[in-house]
């Protein structure tokens, strides 16, 4: 398999992406793309293959982004200020036989890759890096988590829900996560860590991917009901909301109006890379 990176070696998401790579064996053709940065019809090629259109390609971090006024551009005008400065691409784009992602999270990259055995491997960070399987609802080690750290179960069956779980490369199964969509909106659910994977940075590395596969299905803001948890939640990006704050659709789910407690915090972040 040829496996291509457009990499920028000063980013850590970057490194654990090719990293990951090369744990399983693959010589990839790296392009540090500010050193040889890709022409407009490339870029354009390159969002259009990822299913991901130029503003969520756009890093906004650390680049003249605000400067140029990017904000509600038109394509031409994003490739133009790509092209002429490529900081303004996020990375890494990675594109193989098997497809073209925005390796945010960088376990994303799995999906690019044939399944194989593999050892455990673990980011710059000491996270290890995750597969997410999905799951039904109805699951026996997904209830019975959720049962030991006392989670709703009585809706899990109902439609729109989305499950999975998660384990390390070697199989070890780590933790489970789930989200209902609606719309624009997505409501994060059901999150636990198995003893086995607590403190070991699990859990930061979890949210990510799970609120990438809310993306994925065109979620923009995720929403969440904790009430032992809002001090994690707040290293991850989620801010405290007033109920007033949420759209009716998440106040309407059975989370929010029946099993969480009014005590529960609600929380939000924006999803994007």
């Amino acid at each position: 398999m040829t496996v291509t990176i457009y990499h920028n070696p000063a980013c850590g998401t970057s490194r654990n992406t090719l990293a990951l790579i090369r744990h399983f064996g693959f010589d990839a053709r790296v392009i540090e793309y500010l050193k040889t940065p890709p022409s407009r019809q490339e870029i354009k090629t390159l969002a259009a293959a990822a299913q991901l259109s130029l503003h969520d390609i756009l890093r906004k971090k650390s680049t003249p982004y605000a400067e140029l006024r990017l904000e509600d551009k038109d394509d031409e005008t994003l490739l133009d200020a790509m092209a002429a400065h490529p900081i303004l691409i996020n990375r890494p784009m990675v594109a193989t036989e098997k497809g073209v992602a925005l390796c945010r999270p960088s376990d994303v990259v799995l999906d690019l890759l044939p399944p194989m055995p593999s050892a455990d491997a673990f980011k710059e960070e000491g996270a290890p890096f995750l597969r997410d399987q999905a799951i039904t609802g109805g699951d026996p080690a997904f209830t019975a988590a959720l049962r030991e750290a006392d989670l709703p179960l009585d809706d899990l069956a109902e439609p729109g829900r989305r499950f999975f779980a998660y384990r390390s490369l070697g199989g070890a199964l780590l933790g489970f996560g789930g989200y209902e969509l609606y719309g624009r909106d997505a409501l994060l659910r059901s999150i636990v860590v198995l003893p086995e994977g607590r403190n070991k940075k699990v859990g930061r590395n979890l949210v990510p991917l799970l609120t990438y596969r809310a993306f994925r299905e065109g979620a923009r803001t995720a929403w969440l009901l904790t009430v032992t948890a809002p001090a994690f939640f707040e290293k991850t990006g989620f801010k405290h909301r007033a109920r007033a704050e949420a759209p009716p659709a998440i106040l309407a789910t059975q989370e929010a109006s029946r099993l969480c407690p009014a005590s529960a915090a609600l929380m939000s972040r924006s999803i994007g890379f």
